[in-house]
């Protein structure tokens, strides 16, 4: 996927290079934008090789996957400029080429058509070259919003409030205060004390558990020591559950074969879990109880569709909840939701997994990321019948530093005993 990566940005580069040296743009024609133009990409595609091979420091590492993600999104962007322009050229080149004057052959007209045009002609600015302009400018848009996303967004956390109506909920539940948090992936941060913002504001809720859906690491277990200490923090009196998510079996370190090293980080990322104060459910259940009346949490290890693994265990988790009237189900993929979940009798689902892409819009009202192209379900409560499903987009991020409209999310949800409200 790397060398995929590489090829593709050089493709990229060699297409723009040569379109902006076919403009009047003087500065483009100076040897020393040559060297500046193929220097940067060369260097920025060796800090990318080397920041997938070695453990360089996570500060430079950010540094080198933000400059790549943002050359990238700008040289696409122009890329499809430049194409609009060439793809209109074509086809005035092809009309022109089958329209010969009277008595001029099609060979003759070739000849004249690949002549340079009369020096009155290219006076003033051409379209070519005003789409030309048109794609430096488009192409630099991205450097702000992506540029403001990674200095702000990706440590500002939202707390968004959900109440879910549950039919069958005992009445001693009713009211209870319920927190989510996802997709810490700690292998990305840089900032302790924003991190820790974050946990303070969470336990300033008071939530009467915690639950987390998993992604607790990008790759390996050792990523969490500067963070550990922050974590373990969070703490609830009817205790806190976790799962695991794609990302915390190293399958993107180790590969996707068994090794003892991978079988070891493995065990390390449990045993943090623990160490934490956080019950880890491996397909188990939990059962929470309040004046002799009791509820389920359920766990089951990460389930996901197309190239995710499928390690959890539905029915294995669900045993023994037969006669329990409400099931909360944590499993970190939600499009384990549609494939599984529906067809049992789980009253809520809590999941991640998506981050919202760390990129849309996200309002009371409506809501939009490219995510939503390829996750039914993404952000936000869904529900089916009388089951219901929430995705929340992440406490921390992954591959970009940052997020642009789609911000670290902190869930504070509170359980309603009866039937959702019609509104209208």
């Amino acid at each position: 996927m790397l060398f995929f990566n590489a090829i593709l940005l050089f493709v990229f580069d060699v297409y723009i290079f040569f379109a902006l040296r076919a403009t009047k743009i003087k500065v483009v024609k100076k040897k020393w934008f040559s060297f500046l133009w193929w220097g940067y990409s060369i260097g920025l595609l060796i800090g990318v090789f080397i920041s997938a091979k070695f453990n360089i420091p996570l500060m430079y590492r950010s540094i080198i996957l933000v400059a790549f993600f943002m050359t990238a999104v700008s040289k696409f962007l122009f890329i499809l400029i430049l194409l609009m322009d060439d793809l209109r050229r074509g086809g005035v080149w092809i009309a022109r080429l089958f329209s010969p004057r009277k008595g001029e052959s099609i060979p003759e007209r070739v000849e004249e058509l690949t002549e340079p045009l009369p020096e009155k002609e290219r006076n003033g600015i051409s379209r070519s070259e005003f789409l030309t302009k048109s794609g430096i400018l488009v192409a630099s848009l991205p450097i702000f919003p992506l540029s403001w996303g990674m200095i702000s967004g990706g440590y500002d956390y939202q707390i968004r409030r959900q109440k879910l109506y549950l039919p069958n909920l005992p009445g001693s539940f009713h009211g209870m205060r319920i927190a989510q948090i996802s997709d810490v992936h700690s292998g990305s941060f840089y900032n302790r004390k924003a991190v820790l913002g974050g946990v303070e504001m969470l336990l300033a809720e008071k939530a009467d558990t915690i639950f987390f859906t998993g992604d607790l690491v990008n790759n390996v277990a050792s990523e969490m020591r500067d963070y550990q200490d922050i974590f373990s923090k969070l703490k609830a009196d009817l205790g806190v559950y976790s799962v695991l998510g794609n990302h915390d079996y190293g399958d993107y370190y180790y590969g996707r074969e068994d090794s003892a090293a991978k079988r070891k980080n493995l065990m390390d990322v449990h045993q943090t879990h623990n160490v934490m104060g956080w019950d880890l459910l491996l397909d188990e259940n939990r059962d929470l109880v309040v004046n002799g009346e009791k509820i389920s949490v359920v766990g089951v290890e990460n389930w996901g569709t197309g190239r995710f693994p499928k390690k959890g265990d539905l029915a294995k988790a669900l045993k023994g909840t037969e006669e329990v009237p409400v099931k909360l189900l944590l499993s970190h993929d939600p499009s384990h939701w549609r494939a599984q979940v529906l067809d049992t009798d789980v009253d809520v689902m809590f999941a991640g997994h998506t981050h919202g892409m760390q990129f849309g819009v996200r309002g009371e009202q409506f809501q939009w990321s490219p995510a939503k192209y390829v996750y039914n379900e993404w952000a936000g409560l869904y529900q089916e019948k009388e089951q219901q499903l929430y995705v929340n987009v992440g406490y921390g991020f992954l591959g970009y530093p940052g997020r642009v409209g789609i911000l670290p999310e902190i869930t504070i949800f509170e359980l309603i005993k009866g039937e959702k409200p019609i509104v209208g």
